[in-house]
C-alpha cells in the first residue's frame, strides 16, 4: 500500500502529476470501433461527433492476425481525425497477452496527446492497476506529456469482483470500472451464452394460488448482474470514480438493450458500451435525465433553499436526502447540456 501522503505523487521523474478528481465529462456511451477495419475506421470522423466517448478496440473482437494492424490504425485515425469534445480511449490487450506491452509503448508514445483513457481488461487486483500506473508514468515521462493518461477497469473475473474496491482504490488515476458480462459469466461458470441482459431461465415464481402448483403462478425474469452492478456501483462511488454497464449483444433487441441500459443508469451508471450505431441513441436517450425529472429536481432544490428542514411539494415530503438526489440530477443535467443544446434547451438550462 502506498504511503497516502505519497499517493498523489508521480511515479516517474518527468511524469504528469496526478489529478486529485476525475474530471467528468458526459460518458453516456463508450462506442467502440475494430481500427483494423478500414469500412469501419474510415467512419470515426462521424460518428466522432455524435458519441460521448470513441474507443479503439484492439482486444478480443480483433483477430490475432490482425493485432498490430489494429494497433497502427489507431495510431494513424487518432494523427488524422479532430476530436474536439469527444473522449478518445483505446481497450488494450489482455495484461497476460503478447501484445500489450506494445499496445501501450506505442499508444502512449504516439497519441499520447490525444489519448483520454486506456481500458485495461481483464483486471484481477489492485496489482494490476499497480504495474500499468508506472508503466503509464515512466511513457508520460518520455513522451513529455503534460496530462496523466487515466485508467479504466473491466470486471471480467471472478477474482476481479472479489477485489473490485481494492481496484477502484489502487491508482489516482483510476477514471472508472465497466462490468464484462461474457468473459466474467465464464469466470464463474454461468451456465449462459448470452452477452449481458437477464436470462428466461433465472426467474421468481409467484406463492401457490390452490393445491395445483402449476396453476396462476406468474414467473418473472430476473437480472443477473444485478448484484455484480451494484456492488461496482459502490466501490466507484467510494472512490469517486465512474461507474459503467458493458456491453449488450444481442444488437436487434433495441427494446431489452434500453431496459438494461436503464436498469444500470437507476442503480448509477453513467453510461453503457455501444456495440452498434443503433445503441449509441439509446444510450443518449436512457443516462440523460428526462425534462421532467430534471424539472422536477429544479423545483425541490429552489423550495429547500439552504437544503435543511423539509416542504412538500405535490403531496410528497422532501427533505435534504431529498434534495442531495435532486443536486445529484442536475449536475448531470448541467454537464450535458454544455455538450447538447437540445438537452440545454429541453432542460431550460
Amino acid at each position: 500500500m502506498r504511503n497516502p501522503r505519497a499517493f498523489l505523487r508521480p511515479l516517474a521523474v518527468g511524469a504528469p502529476k496526478p489529478s486529485s478528481d476525475v474530471p467528468f465529462r458526459p460518458s453516456r456511451m463508450i462506442h467502440f470501433f475494430d481500427p483494423s477495419n478500414e469500412k469501419m475506421a474510415a467512419k470515426v470522423p462521424d460518428i466522432a461527433k455524435k458519441v460521448d466517448i470513441i474507443l479503439g478496440n484492439l482486444e478480443d473482437a480483433v483477430k490475432t492476425e490482425k493485432k498490430e494492424a489494429a494497433r497502427q490504425g489507431l495510431v494513424d485515425i487518432a494523427k488524422a481525425t479532430e476530436f474536439g469534445d469527444t473522449q478518445l480511449w483505446t481497450r488494450v490487450n489482455s495484461l497476460d497477452s503478447p501484445w500489450v506491452l506494445d499496445d501501450i509503448i506505442t499508444l502512449v508514445t504516439e497519441i499520447g496527446d490525444k489519448l483520454d483513457v486506456i481500458m485495461v481488461p481483464k483486471v484481477e487486483g489492485a496489482q494490476d492497476i499497480h504495474y500499468v500506473d508506472r508503466l503509464l508514468a515512466q511513457l508520460e515521462a518520455r513522451a513529455g506529456l503534460d496530462h496523466q493518461i487515466l485508467v479504466h477497469a473491466i470486471l471480467e473475473t471472478a477474482e476481479g469482483v472479489a477485489n473490485v474496491e481494492e481496484i477502484a482504490a489502487a491508482s489516482p488515476r483510476m477514471q472508472g470500472i465497466s462490468l464484462g458480462p461474457a468473459d466474467l459469466a465464464a469466470s464463474r461458470r454461468m451456465k449462459t451464452t448470452r452477452v449481458g441482459g437477464g436470462h428466461p431461465g433465472y426467474i421468481v415464481r409467484q406463492d401457490p394460488t390452490g393445491e395445483d402448483l402449476t396453476v396462476g403462478r406468474t414467473t418473472y425474469q430476473q437480472d443477473l448482474w444485478h448484484y455484480t452492478i451494484a456492488r461496482m456501483v459502490d466501490a466507484c462511488a467510494m472512490n469517486d470514480i465512474l461507474p459503467f454497464y458493458g456491453p449488450f449483444g444481442d444488437i436487434k433487441d433495441v427494446v431489452a438493450c434500453e431496459d438494461q441500459f436503464r436498469n444500470a443508469f437507476l442503480l448509477g451508471c453513467v453510461g453503457a458500451w455501444s456495440l452498434h450505431p443503433v445503441q449509441i441513441d439509446i444510450a443518449k436517450k436512457v443516462f440523460s435525465p428526462s425534462p421532467e425529472d430534471v424539472a422536477h429536481a429544479k423545483r425541490v432544490v429552489e423550495a429547500m433553499g439552504d437544503g435543511s428542514g423539509a416542504v412538500m411539494i405535490d403531496g410528497k415530503m422532501e427533505d435534504d436526502a431529498s434534495c442531495k438526489q435532486c443536486l445529484v440530477m442536475l449536475d448531470l443535467a448541467r454537464s450535458l447540456a454544455e455538450r447538447d443544446p437540445d438537452l440545454a434547451t429541453a432542460y431550460d438550462l
